[in-house]
């Protein structure tokens, strides 16, 4: 006789299911992350003296093929989010369904915009003081974020970065987890802290700073979801948060002069 799978698994299936999903993407970049803030300590020039460089050409003499690598770039890394979308539909389905559940839709546009823009006031300029004061302190290293050759598609793929980062981490660290967090019956004070310090821990190959901003990022955002139930506008927050690092990079050195550095 074949065994009919329960639609209502338990919560070791879950936990079994939330691990897997982590270590086939933002766990196993964290542990990637861990093993570059190793090699960076373990290097002879300080830690602030070092440039990490995010966003870089893999063949700039041939444009063509770039293009070509940049596009896999940004499609491949949401397949995670087709993943989690997919179980929640199949598998343990909420009542609402894997769109709905999480806030993750287009029904509330004027709801999502203010809080996304407000919230990303407050984390942008507190973020870059942050990230000012921790290079001064030499615990982070000098971030380079946009390294692309100069084409004509330069921009727009820095912009599908940014809002690939936003929908790959908020969809999966936070719409998803929670919503199997909560399914499973567990404390959500539990996946607030261990979401963010996941969160921290595949920022690490910036530096600490990296990782205590994104840890107090990590935080604020999942106790923020708690409240509205919506994961939107974190994906509006973290894609803003992006766009601004990846092109507004050219005024960093201008910031840094009003600080002294």
């Amino acid at each position: 006789m074949t065994e009919t799978l329960s639609p209502h698994p338990g919560p070791a299936r879950l936990r079994t299911e939330i691990a897997v999903v982590l270590l086939i993407s933002l766990g196993q970049s964290a542990v990637y992350s861990i093993l570059s803030i190793i090699n960076k300590l373990t290097r002879p020039e300080p830690l602030a003296q070092q440039v990490t460089r995010m966003n870089v050409s893999t063949t700039p003499d041939r444009p063509w093929l770039d293009l070509a690598y940049q596009v896999a770039g940004l499609v491949f890394p949401l397949m995670p989010v087709v993943l989690v979308l997919f179980l929640l539909a199949v598998h343990h389905r909420p009542e609402e369904g894997p769109w709905r559940v999480m806030g993750f839709d287009l029904r509330r546009p004027a709801f999502d915009l203010a809080w996304g823009f407000g919230v990303f006031v407050v984390i942008g300029v507190g973020g870059l003081a942050f990230y000012l004061c921790t290079l001064a302190a030499g615990i982070n290293t000098q971030v380079q974020p946009a390294n692309l050759a100069d084409n004509w598609w330069t921009v727009p793929v820095l912009l599908g970065r940014a809002v690939m980062n936003g929908v790959l981490e908020e969809v999966v660290m936070v719409g998803y987890l929670f919503t199997r967090w909560a399914q499973r019956g567990g404390r959500m004070w539990v996946v607030v802290v261990g979401s963010a310090l996941v969160r921290a821990a595949y920022h690490l190959y910036q530096g600490f700073g990296g990782f205590l901003g994104n840890l107090v990022m990590g935080l604020v955002f999942g106790w923020l979801y708690l409240r509205i139930k919506r994961v939107m506008p974190l994906v509006i927050v973290h894609s803003l948060l992006d766009v601004v690092a990846f092109l507004g990079i050219g005024l960093l050195p201008v910031v840094m002069g009003w600080f002294g550095l």
